[in-house]
C-alpha cells in the first residue's frame, strides 16, 4: 500500500473510512482481495513473493495498513519482508496498542515502514522512523509513503478531493471514491519530495494514480467498518494488456456480526 486516506470517527454512521492505493512493480504476482486463512477469519489481498499483505481486516475487528517509507535508506542483506508485519496483528491475539508497542521494539529489522493498527477500541500510527507508536484520535488523514499527513502534494491532493465524500457526506459512495483515486493530476517539479530516487521516479510517483510501463497502481480498496461493527471492504485491480491497455476487476465482500 503506498497512498492512505482514512476518516477515523469522523464520518456519520461509521467509525472508519478507507480510501487506498497499492502501487508495486506490475510483475509482481499477487492474489485479489479474499480471505487468506482456512478459518475465513482475515479478509486481505496477498503478496505471492512476499507472503505478506498490504490492507487487511479480521472478524475481530481488527484494521491494518502497511506502507513503504521512502527515503534511499535499506537494510544491507535480506531483510524480513514488511508484508509480514500486518498479518502479525490481524492473525494474532494483541490488541492495536500492544502490537504497536511490540513493533516499536523490533522495528529496526525492517526497511522502512508505516503501519496503521485499529481494532474496537483504538487506532494507532507506527513508524520505525520515528520514536514511539501514535494514538489517533477522530480526524480525517493521509498517509503515502513519509510520515503522516507530511503534506506531499498527492496527499494534500487527495485529502483536498475525498473529504467531501468521506467525511462531508452522508452515505459513502465507493464509486465516487474509486474515480478520485484515478486522479492523475501531475504536480510541479518544485512541488515534488526529495527522497533519494531522482526526479523520473518522483514525477512519476507524484500522481495519485500510477500509471508506469513497469511500475503502477496495481489496485484500490475501500473499507468501511459501521457503528455497528459491520466490515465492508471492496477491491478494484488494475489489469494491464499492453502499452494503454487496461481493464479492471471488483471484488467486493462484507464481514459480519
Amino acid at each position: 500500500m503506498c497512498l492512505l486516506f482514512f476518516s477515523y470517527q469522523m464520518t456519520p454512521g461509521y467509525r472508519l473510512v478507507v480510501a487506498a492505493n497499492r502501487d508495486e512493480f506490475l510483475a509482481r504476482p499477487a492474489a485479489p482481495l479474499d480471505y487468506i486463512d482456512c478459518k475465513k477469519t482475515v479478509l486481505a489481498g496477498l503478496d505471492i513473493s512476499g507472503g505478506g499483505t498490504w490492507l487487511g481486516v479480521s472478524k475481530n475487528r481488527k484494521f491494518g495498513a502497511i506502507t513503504n517509507y521512502r527515503d534511499g535508506l535499506s537494510i544491507p542483506g535480506t531483510p524480513p519482508s514488511r508484508g509480514e508485519i500486518l498479518l502479525g496483528f490481524l492473525q494474532g491475539e494483541m490488541d492495536a496498542r500492544r502490537y504497536a508497542q511490540f513493533l516499536s521494539t523490533r522495528g529496526k529489522l525492517y526497511n522502512g515502514f508505516n503501519v496503521i493498527l485499529g481494532d474496537v477500541n483504538s487506532l494507532y500510527y507506527y513508524s520505525n522512523r520515528i520514536a514511539h507508536p501514535r494514538l489517533l484520535g477522530p480526524g480525517f488523514y493521509g498517509l503515502s509513503n513519509h510520515q503522516l499527513d507530511t503534506p506531499w502534494p498527492k496527499v494534500v491532493r487527495g485529502k483536498k478531493l475525498l473529504r467531501p465524500h468521506m467525511v462531508e457526506c452522508d452515505k459513502i459512495d465507493p464509486h465516487r471514491l474509486f474515480e478520485l483515486l484515478e486522479d492523475r493530476h501531475q504536480p510541479p517539479d518544485e512541488q515534488l519530495p526529495a527522497t533519494g530516487v531522482g526526479l523520473e521516479w518522483e514525477r512519476l510517483l507524484g500522481t495519485i494514480f500510477i500509471d508506469g510501463a513497469q511500475y503502477g497502481t496495481r489496485s484500490s480498496a475501500i473499507v468501511t467498518i459501521d457503528d455497528k461493527g459491520e466490515i465492508r471492504f471492496i477491491e478494484k485491480s488494475f489489469l494491464r494488456t499492453g502499452p494503454g491497455s487496461r481493464h479492471s476487476t471488483v471484488v467486493d465482500l462484507s464481514v459480519n456480526n
